[in-house]
């Protein structure tokens, strides 16, 4: 059961501070992989993790970057699915996993994006490349831009492939960073990355060419709804997976594991142990009132606040009594106040120990009053109440 009590802070909290709260939980299993990380996709509580900032290569897991580009500018109206992509001779000859595109012919961005999904085609993801950004030198510097922007902060990309070179890395961790904020931005291209397989046809073939997802979680688990496949020899089989159950969702990433299989069988592992022993709950609704506080010099005086958006929990199974919500504003918060503006935060304790903590944001703004109304408050701020 949650209680609500409300008290009165000067310092404001101004992020989500989750953090681990002690409890009956097995260790995570003994996973074959250099690094690892399990994470809860809408609180970002860690459940599992071994070396999640240790620097790895990401083989074919890079291309997830590229097709994160190509749905940002597909979301600002800078590139269209119908869009045509003439093939250069450089796109075609790129070594390794392929769509079968072959220079001189025009492909649709569409069929090079599940290109890349799917079939991890490098000569698809140099062909969107260089379509993008003119080159895929060019392309590489907006892949770290974007990098950064998400909080990448150990990852550094050369190309749009991952091919192997000393200059090109990532971790665990900024893999599932990438995993979030693909799933969570764009959720209606996201689908894409549950499709079983892709069929394209060459304009100068006589028969299509159709080739299966190389994630074979997507047909072990029905729960499993993405990511991508990596493998190098120097990189060794890499898997970045997510999966929903009853409204939860999680995220991995297994980097460096021996072989083909036991990639996908160490990233089960670590779903079902997230699953099992963990759950999610959605305690309050962004938008919705918290409390009122009064506004020192401002019209109106009063304002509701509450979270901009849904407060998450992460706990152990069956970890969710005793829980208490402590909504905490300042003293004599002043005008104007924007709505994006942090006025205080709701903290969910249980036990005496936080458990999280979100701010709290006016939800309508509140401007700054008359003379009169700013020379009245300023009197009543120096009353000692």
């Amino acid at each position: 059961m949650l209680r609500l009590k409300s008290c009165l802070l000067a310092a404001l909290l101004l992020a989500v501070l989750p953090r681990a709260f002690a409890a009956p939980v097995p260790k995570a299993p003994e996973i074959a992989a250099r690094s690892y990380v399990l994470q809860d996709f809408a609180t970002g509580r860690v459940l599992a993790a071994q070396g999640g900032n240790e620097r790895v290569e990401p083989a074919s897991l890079t291309k997830m970057l590229t097709v994160y580009i190509a749905f940002d500018a597909l979301q600002a109206d800078e590139l269209e699915l119908g869009q045509m992509v003439r093939v250069s001779k450089n796109a075609q000859q790129a070594p390794g996993s392929r769509m079968f595109i072959e220079a001189g012919t025009e492909v649709s961005v569409e069929d090079l994006l599940r290109g890349i999904i799917v079939q991890s085609g490098n000569d698809a993801s140099v062909a969107l490349a260089e379509f993008m950004a003119g080159s895929e030198e060019t392309f590489a510097e907006l892949m770290n831009q974007h990098a950064s922007a998400l909080g990448m902060k150990d990852s550094h990309f050369v190309n749009a492939t991952g091919l192997p070179h000393p200059d090109h890395y990532t971790t665990a961790a900024d893999m599932v960073r990438l995993a979030t904020a693909t799933i969570r931005e764009f959720p209606d291209y996201y689908t894409w990355y549950k499709e079983r397989e892709f069929t394209y046809k060459p304009p100068r073939s006589p028969h299509p060419i159709t080739q299966q997802n190389r994630n074979r979680l997507l047909a072990w688990d029905e729960s499993v709804d993405g990511l991508k496949t990596g493998h190098t020899e120097s990189a060794g089989f890499c898997l970045v997976s997510s999966a929903q159950r009853e409204g939860m969702r999680l995220v991995a990433a297994v980097m460096g594991s021996p072989s083909y299989n036991v990639r996908f069988e160490e990233s089960q592992k670590l779903l079902n142990y997230g699953f099992r022993f963990y759950e999610t709950r959605r305690l309050f609704r962004g938008g919705e009132p918290r409390t009122t506080i009064r506004v020192y010099g401002g019209e109106p005086q009063e304002v509701e606040i509450g979270l901009a958006q849904d407060f998450y929990v992460t706990l152990p199974r069956g970890g969710f009594d005793g829980l208490e919500a402590i909504v905490q504003t300042p003293e004599r918060p002043l005008a104007p106040l924007a709505v994006n503006q942090p006025v205080g935060h709701l903290e969910v304790r249980q036990g005496g120990e936080t458990v999280a903590a979100s701010p709290l944001v006016p939800l309508e703004p509140v401007a700054r009053g008359g003379l009169v109304r700013r020379a009245i408050d300023r009197v009543l701020m120096m009353l000692p109440w």
